[in-house]
């Protein structure tokens, strides 16, 4: 065997980038912006520079935006207000459902919407998946500009690609995620399937109100 083919890191992150590139062209094709960054601490530098101050911002439950460490870095800079429905504790999500849905609610009519996706296509289609529909309602509608962070282990061939990762393996790990770490069952893998958002685009006069960054890393579900 020849030195070093045991780390193939360079090569995947290679494959991963020219990957990346094409999605992003296809998503500037469709009235989305699409941004690539090598890794975590770039996509949460871009997400910040993205962020005016005093914009109000909502969020999406999302496993990336925790990796990069998005929430920790708009506390510390405390220059925007923040609807967090999805705060949780030791004993599971904290605040109790019905003021965590009002909440949800509240972010639709946020300047900001933060969160992740399941999957995206080589052509540039968003495809997203959640169990109570408030974060797909709100990539589709009612922020005035949507910030998606999406590690390159999500890139999917087409649409029926990205269905089956949700299906086997996004699905079933976040809700073997919501039993583990928040005490919720969600009927392992099934409950958390229920709404799934397919965005081929914005409309030409919304022209960028979706961005995708496209990390070279593997985050998130």
């Amino acid at each position: 065997m020849a030195m070093g083919d045991t780390d193939l890191s360079a090569e995947i992150k290679q494959y991963n980038r020219e990957r990346a590139e094409t999605v992003v062209k296809n998503l500037r094709e469709k009235y989305m912006d699409g941004y690539f960054v090598e890794t975590r601490e770039d996509a949460l530098k871009l997400v910040l520079d993205l962020i005016p101050e005093g914009a109000q911002l909502g969020r999406g439950d999302s496993v990336t935006l925790n990796q990069i460490g998005v929430f920790e870095a708009l506390t510390e800079r405390g220059t925007n207000e923040f609807i967090n429905p999805v705060r949780t504790d030791v004993q599971g999500y904290n605040p109790p459902r019905e003021e965590r849905r009002k909440m949800q609610r509240m972010t639709l009519l946020s300047d900001i919407y933060l969160t992740g996706t399941n999957a995206i296509t080589m052509g540039g289609t968003i495809v997203s998946t959640d169990g109570s529909g408030n974060r797909v309602g709100a990539m589709m509608f009612g922020p005035k500009k949507v910030i998606i962070v999406c590690g390159c282990n999500k890139i999917c061939a087409d649409v029926d690609d990205a269905l089956r990762r949700i299906r086997d393996w996004a699905g079933p790990v976040n809700a073997w995620r919501h039993r583990l770490k928040h005490r919720k069952d969600d009927g392992l893998g099934w409950g958390v399937l229920r709404y799934t958002a397919i965005i081929d685009g914005n409309q030409p006069v919304e022209q960028g109100k979706i961005c995708v960054i496209l990390v070279n890393e593997d985050l998130g579900l």
